[in-house]
């Protein structure tokens, strides 16, 4: 099948640290069926990770930028205006981090300084990205914008911690903004509910192994991996996907409808047998 979906499109991508990420699968992806590209993270990470050489890959600029500041934010969608000749037609938002996480503080015994990081990387820095892009006029009618998200938004799954709380509050504000965006731009927000991936990030919640095994024995279809989840997004980019918005998507081999799969039974079953 010929790659061209999205021939003649131009996005900008936060949040591609190394190959494992699942960012750096939807530059690749995103660049194989015809768009050009802008990468973007932290300075920090853009020191610490691989971006550059996923920039020489795709061809692509790369303009390091603090989420959580709106002054970097600005220069950011400015450059990349500047870069493009004009408005583009997507972006990415693959941010995410904990502190309390990352320092295994349990949720009853929350740090809120930490939590409110969380919430500042994780979700309100979506809001900056969409309001600045919003003030600027970056995004072209018919664009989208998709942010990843987690199904611990709505349910609670140990070691997650206050991600789910910062997954909630991406979610809603990619509804409240949808709304907006959508009547006055037609600009499609959505996110997408992801399988766990095994990307650097995922790595530091505790029990993060046991978790990925659980969801794969429990969704008919198996866990989503990083490039399938990347060829999501492509489709979310397209004009495929013209009047789809204000959704939280879940692309999870079916695990957000599942209560127990015979497969967890069978697990189940082998626990209790080595107990006795």
């Amino acid at each position: 099948m010929e790659r061209s979906l999205l021939k003649g499109k131009k996005g900008l991508i936060f949040g591609a640290l190394n190959d494992k990420s699942i960012a750096w699968q939807v530059a690749l992806k995103t660049w194989q069926h015809g768009a050009r590209l802008v990468l973007t993270n932290s300075p920090v990470a853009v020191r610490m990770g691989s971006i550059n050489e996923l920039a020489r890959i795709t061809d692509s600029s790369v303009i390091p930028a603090d989420a959580t500041r709106m002054d970097d934010i600005e220069k950011l969608i400015s450059e990349t205006m500047e870069i493009f000749g004009g408005r583009f037609d997507f972006i990415l938002h693959s941010i995410g981090m904990s502190p309390n996480v990352r320092k295994n503080i349990p949720y009853e015994n929350t740090s809120y300084e930490n939590m409110l990081k969380a919430f500042d990387i994780s979700a309100l820095s979506f809001h900056r990205i969409l309001q600045t892009a919003y003030r600027l006029d970056a995004i072209k009618e018919r664009g989208s914008v998709v942010a990843l998200s987690y199904v611990a938004a709505q349910r609670t799954l140990t070691g997650y911690n206050d991600m789910g709380d910062a997954k909630a509050l991406l979610e809603s504000i990619a509804r409240s903004f949808g709304y907006i965006y959508g009547r006055d731009r037609k600009v499609r927000v959505n996110t997408i509910s992801q399988s766990p991936t095994l990307t650097t990030a995922g790595s530091g919640i505790h029990g993060f192994d046991s978790l990925v095994d659980f969801s794969e024995r429990m969704s008919p279809l198996g866990n989503a991996n990083a490039e399938e989840c990347a060829d999501y997004c492509v489709v979310l980019f397209s004009d495929l996907t013209r009047k789809v918005t204000m959704q939280n998507l879940y692309h999870d081999g079916g695990f957000s409808s599942m209560g127990m799969s015979l497969k967890a039974i069978e697990q189940y079953r082998k626990s209790f047998e080595e107990c006795d």
